[in-house]
C-alpha cells in the first residue's frame, strides 16, 4: 500500500521514457523510413543497421568529435568556469556578485533557438568578434568555416556555465565557514583549502553537476545545427547532427534510431560512472 502514491509516477515514467526507449532499440533493428513501402510496414532485419553504422566513415570521426565536444565544453568548460565563478561571486562585492550573476544566468535563460542565434551572430564572419577584433588591426576569420568545433564549444560553454554556477553556489554555500576558517588558520592558503577541504565537502555536488551537463552536451542540436549545420565537410557533424540527418534528411528512420541508441548507450556508461562516484563514501 505504501507505494500506491508512488503509481501514477511510475505509469507516467513508463509511457512517456520507457516507452520511447523500448521503442527505439526495436526501431534500430527494422528499416523504417519517412517515405515509401518502409514507412507504413517496416521490416525486422536485426543487426543491419548496427553493421552498416561500424562500417560507416562518418561514425567514428562523429563520435570522436561529440566526446571532444562534451569533454572540453562541459566537462572541462562549464564544470570548471562555473566553479570559478561561484568562487569569486562568493567573495565579490554584493553589486558585483549580482551583475555578474545576470549577465551568466541571461545566456542559460535564452531560449535555446535565440541562443543559437545569438552565438552565430558573434562567431559570423561578418559577426561580433571580427568586428571586435578588427579595431585591434586583427584579419577577420571565418570561425564557422575555419575553426567550427571551436566556435560550438565556446558557444556551448558560453551558453551552459550558469547552470553550473548555481549549481555550486548552492554548494558552498552549505560548506561551514569555521572549517575553512580553521583550515586558513593552520596556514592552508587560499589554494589549498579549495583543493583539500571545500572540494572535497562538495564531491557529491560536483558529481551531480557533471552528470547532468554532460547528458545535457550529449543531447545539444539545436545549437550546432543552427551555426555549423554538422559543417563544413562533417567537421562538426556530433552524433545528434548525424542522427538527424540520416533519419530526416535521407529518411532512414531505422539507422538514425541505431545512431540514437548508441548516444544512449554513451549517455547510460557516463550516468553510471557519476552515479557510483555519488555512491562512494566521503573520504576521512
Amino acid at each position: 500500500m505504501k507505494a500506491v502514491p508512488l503509481l501514477p509516477a511510475v505509469v507516467l515514467i513508463g509511457i512517456f521514457l520507457a516507452g520511447p526507449i523500448v521503442w527505439s532499440f526495436y526501431g534500430s533493428f527494422t528499416n523504417a523510413a519517412l517515405t515509401g513501402a518502409n514507412a507504413k510496414n517496416p521490416e525486422w532485419i536485426g543487426l543491419d543497421n548496427y553493421t552498416s553504422l561500424f562500417a560507416d566513415p562518418l561514425f567514428p570521426k562523429s563520435l570522436l568529435l561529440t566526446v571532444i565536444f562534451v569533454l572540453v565544453s562541459a566537462v572541462i568548460g562549464q564544470n570548471f568556469l562555473g566553479l570559478g565563478l561561484a568562487l569569486l561571486m562568493r567573495r565579490a562585492h554584493r553589486g558585483v556578485s549580482a551583475v555578474v550573476g545576470i549577465c551568466v544566468v541571461a545566456a542559460w535563460v535564452l531560449p535555446e533557438i535565440v541562443a543559437a542565434f545569438v552565438a552565430y551572430a558573434f562567431f559570423f564572419r561578418d559577426g561580433t568578434l571580427n568586428q571586435l577584433t578588427g579595431f585591434a588591426g586583427l584579419p577577420a576569420v571565418d570561425w564557422l568555416f575555419e575553426h567550427p568545433m571551436f566556435a560550438i564549444i565556446l558557444a556551448n560553454i558560453w551558453r551552459g556555465t550558469a547552470f553550473s554556477m548555481m549549481v555550486y553556489q548552492a554548494a558552498l554555500n552549505d560548506v561551514p565557514q569555521e572549517v575553512t576558517e580553521a583550515a586558513e588558520i593552520d596556514g592552508a592558503g587560499g589554494a589549498k583549502t579549495l583543493v583539500f577541504v571545500t572540494v572535497p565537502m562538495i564531491r557529491r555536488s560536483i558529481a551531480t553537476n557533471l552528470m547532468l551537463i554532460t547528458l545535457q552536451t550529449l543531447a545539444v542540436f539545436t545549437l550546432i545545427y543552427v551555426m555549423t549545420a554538422g559543417g563544413p565537410t562533417n567537421r562538426s557533424t556530433t552524433l545528434p547532427i548525424m542522427a538527424y540527418e540520416e533519419a530526416f534528411r535521407y529518411s532512414d528512420i531505422g539507422y538514425g534510431t541505431a545512431i540514437a541508441v548508441v548516444m544512449l548507450i554513451i549517455g547510460a556508461a557516463f550516468s553510471l560512472a557519476y552515479i557510483r562516484l555519488l555512491r562512494e563514501r566521503n573520504p576521512a
